[in-house]
């Protein structure tokens, strides 16, 4: 299969993963506090990535060294800001509101990919970026406009907000600084980063929380966090940007709340809404114009 044509697949699959998180998220809460489970996701993740990375790694190993602040930067706006504060956010929010913050990720992005990158996009690229915003908003109101007009934000998005800056800043970062390393090699570098990142704020979050007591759940979720949302997703994310670039690959996180829905229904037994088919056809016809070449 050509580049174009997995690529093409990746923007369809990669959502449902990433939006596997978001159970994620709701299942922690007293079950594993968010920085250990932010840790213990990371870590697991290297130790996948490493047997396949190692090689590259030491291959470009001058290229790493000189590289090490780039690394701590994407490693501390990818895995420890969007990782610990999200799992931060979602104890004490909505996911209307958790939605509508998300929501301007992707224009964000192509903002700035456009001014700090300087790609383009075309008047249909545009137009679907549109309709799949709007879409999106249709989603989290639940088709009522009402619901858009009574949201009061709490301290707790200030941490989804935080992680929603920190995911623009990470995705036009990691285009920036690609370098020479291969895709995987590249994301596992930038783990490790993270995870000298986190280290701290995690001994911290274990001095002032009461410990949890250790459960199987907890591990479950540590080890479906690498998996899922950790090395499929953040690689093929990796993957998709060298190929489409910065903003049209974030264009996929629109498919976020119709993937979110259905996971929520399969795993929650949380029944999608009327909201979530019309969402859905705003939002993949608009995503496969977006992303064509």
């Amino acid at each position: 299969m050509k580049p174009g044509g997995w690529v093409g697949a990746l923007v369809w699959v990669v959502p449902a993963l990433w939006s596997s998180n978001y159970v994620i998220a709701r299942l922690s809460v007293d079950v594993i506090h968010p920085h250990r489970l932010a840790l213990g996701r990371w870590v697991l993740a290297l130790a996948l990535l490493l047997p396949f990375v190692w090689r590259h790694w030491q291959r470009h190993r001058p290229e790493l060294r000189r590289r090490i602040p780039q690394l701590l930067v994407l490693g501390g706006l990818g895995m420890w800001i969007c990782g610990a504060f999200v799992y931060l956010g979602g104890h004490s929010t909505t996911a209307l509101n958790i939605g509508l913050i998300y929501a301007a990720t992707p224009v964000a992005i192509a903002a700035m990919s456009a001014r700090v990158l300087k790609e383009r996009t075309s008047a249909s690229q545009r137009v679907g970026m549109a309709v799949a915003l709007a879409g999106v908003l249709f989603i989290v109101s639940k088709g009522d406009i009402d619901n858009l007009l009574a949201v009061r934000f709490t301290a707790g998005d200030g941490w989804i907000l935080a992680a929603a800056i920190a995911w623009v800043a990470y995705s036009v970062l990691l285009r920036r600084w690609s370098g020479a390393l291969p895709a995987l090699a590249q994301l596992a570098a930038v783990i490790a980063g993270g995870i000298v990142v986190l280290v701290p704020f995690t001994l911290v979050e274990a001095w002032l929380l009461p410990p949890l007591p250790p459960s199987a759940l907890a591990v479950w979720l540590v080890v479906l966090a690498a998996l899922l949302p950790g090395v499929l997703s953040y690689g093929a994310y990796s993957l998709m940007q060298r190929e489409l670039g910065a903003s049209r690959t974030a264009l996929m996180l629109y498919l976020a709340p119709v993937y979110g829905g259905l996971t929520g229904w399969w795993l929650l037994g949380e029944r999608p809404g009327w909201y979530h088919a019309v969402g859905a056809a705003m939002i993949l016809p608009s995503i496969a114009l977006a992303t064509r070449r």
